[in-house]
């Protein structure tokens, strides 16, 4: 099984994305600008082919649906504005959570005591706690995950020849596993076999998850998204396992 965030496959996490409302659409493509934008500037350039960072972060912005056209520009203008544009830095935050769940926060910032602040002021509003550094990264791991829109063996064979280290079918198709150091090239593989890649990106996994129900799955997915809103939030991560009908 390869939990990703709240119990839930990536698959969930993109529908939930995707059928957004137009207000948090616009925040999911305004995150990716910036981490594009950031990308760039800590990679040292606009071509992905040598940015690793920025492949990264173009793979996650296809992964939202958000359009070539956009990720272009966002490229271009951060290409030019290399050297007066803001300065992001990549900080991660640590909390727990309804049920005592551990969750993982990563944002981009160019203001860590506002960052931090809105943080610890939407965990002490919504059930949770805002934890020291080292508090519970410890429980997840970076992971390539990607996604196919079969399971059949043979992409199971596939996968796995390739270098996966984990599979996993859904009703919607076939996650995969893998070291962060070969995600493009167990992608790239099955895509070379004619496979349909739906997305392949960079993820934080928990070792173990938490079952957790009732109320406090409820508050639990309320503070994610909460924390997802948050304009300096890029992802949220925790190690909970709810029922199949919350956040779906």
């Amino acid at each position: 099984m390869l939990p990703i965030m709240a119990g839930h496959s990536k698959w969930a996490q993109i529908k939930r994305k995707k059928g957004a409302n137009d207000k948090r659409r616009s925040g999911v493509i305004s995150k990716h600008i910036r981490a594009l934008t950031a990308a760039v500037r800590s990679g040292g350039s606009g071509d992905p082919a040598g940015n690793l960072a920025l492949k990264n972060a173009i793979a996650a912005a296809k992964t939202d649906n958000v359009g070539t056209e956009n990720i272009e520009n966002a490229i271009k203008r951060a290409v030019s504005n290399a050297e007066s544009g803001a300065d992001y830095k990549t900080v991660t935050y640590e909390g727990y959570g309804p049920g005592g769940t551990a969750i993982l926060i990563e944002t981009l910032t160019d203001n860590v005591n506002r960052t931090v602040g809105d943080i610890r002021s939407v965990f002490n509003k919504r059930g949770g706690s805002l934890g020291n550094s080292g508090s519970v990264a410890w429980q997840f791991e970076s992971k390539g995950v990607i996604l196919l829109t079969e399971a059949t063996e043979a992409a199971q064979e596939a996968a796995i020849e390739l270098g996966a280290e984990d599979l996993q079918e859904t009703e919607d198709g076939l996650e995969i596993s893998t070291a962060p150091t070969e995600l493009y090239a167990v992608s790239e593989g099955l895509t070379s076999r004619g496979y349909s890649v739906q997305s392949a990106s960079l993820e934080m996994l928990p070792s173990n998850t938490v079952a957790v129900s009732g109320s406090d799955a409820d508050k639990l997915m309320t503070l994610i998204e909460v924390l997802e809103d948050l304009d300096d939030v890029q992802n949220v991560y925790s190690n909970a396992e709810l029922p199949e009908e919350i956040g779906a």
